[in-house]
């Protein structure tokens, strides 16, 4: 049993659909989550911006004594881990890639599965890897779609509008051609595409929700390692961000898809 919060954390907002499902499959843990809407986008930096960029992320988390820390960010989970891992002694540290490519092996039928994320995430090519790592033979794609996240939050999220959905054509086309069953959503604001993704693809293509799939996984994680909250007190919810609160509080609840978001504060990280 470990009463201690979960520090979450992404380069802006994207990472709330993670939040969203680990209140659903961890209802009784205190979660503390960071965006850095301050420097958002990572996925078009170079490494070593991002690297520098994500130990100030969980610096700034570990000073509330986080039991475990969840990388909610596909840029910082296929660039970083291992600088996390080595700078962060014995915390566990969970990222996006592990937990969505053993989804993604398990969706698949014929063996063609695709990813989209940022530049960062699909040059990375850590999707690749992994999948082959586990599923040998393995057919793959990747593809950066960089006005994704720009869209998402603005709120360019629905069916029928016709921006999102010309974007989307122009980005999965090849996919679609290709054969793909299988499609990861290798960023953790394409979530909240995933009517336009899925109307666009077909029934037939499973889409894996990389922040889902890493948000069950951490739960079983602190279940074996017994240290899921013996609490029955209603959760604590706290957000932090580096730029305007306003601006966070305003689509929040887009990613959150609720109105009851607990307190939110700006912060600096230029000191961690």
């Amino acid at each position: 049993m470990d009463n201690r919060p979960i520090g979450v954390f992404d380069s802006g907002l994207g990472g709330l659909t993670t939040v969203r499902r680990l209140m659903q499959v961890l209802p009784n843990e205190d979660i503390i989550y960071l965006g850095d809407t301050g420097r958002v986008p990572y996925g078009s930096r170079s490494r070593d911006t991002i690297i520098r960029y994500a130990m100030q992320d969980a610096a700034f988390l570990r000073q509330f004594d986080v039991k475990a820390l969840v990388i909610a960010c596909g840029t910082v989970s296929t660039t970083s881990m291992e600088a996390l891992r080595s700078g962060n002694g014995e915390l566990p540290i969970y990222g996006v890639v592990d937990a969505t490519v053993q989804a993604a092996a398990a969706a698949t039928k014929n063996g063609k599965i695709g990813a989209i994320g940022t530049v960062a995430t699909i040059k990375s090519s850590a999707y690749e890897k992994g999948l082959q790592r586990i599923l040998p033979g393995v057919q793959y794609r990747g593809k950066a779609c960089p006005l994704f996240v720009p869209l998402v939050e603005n709120g360019r999220t629905e069916p029928g509008d016709i921006v999102i959905e010309t974007v989307a054509a122009e980005y999965l086309e090849e996919f679609r051609q290709w054969g793909a069953d299988t499609l990861i959503l290798g960023c953790t604001h394409y979530p909240l595409l995933d009517r336009v993704i899925g109307n666009y693809m077909g029934s037939g293509v499973a889409l894996i929700d990389a922040g889902a799939a890493t948000a069950e996984y951490v739960a079983g994680e602190l279940a074996r390692m017994d240290r899921l909250s013996g609490k029955h007190a209603a959760p604590a919810y706290r957000y932090y961000v580096t730029d305007s609160t306003e601006n966070f509080t305003a689509l929040a609840s887009l990613f959150l898809k609720t109105d009851h978001l607990g307190p939110v504060s700006q912060v600096s990280l230029e000191s961690y």
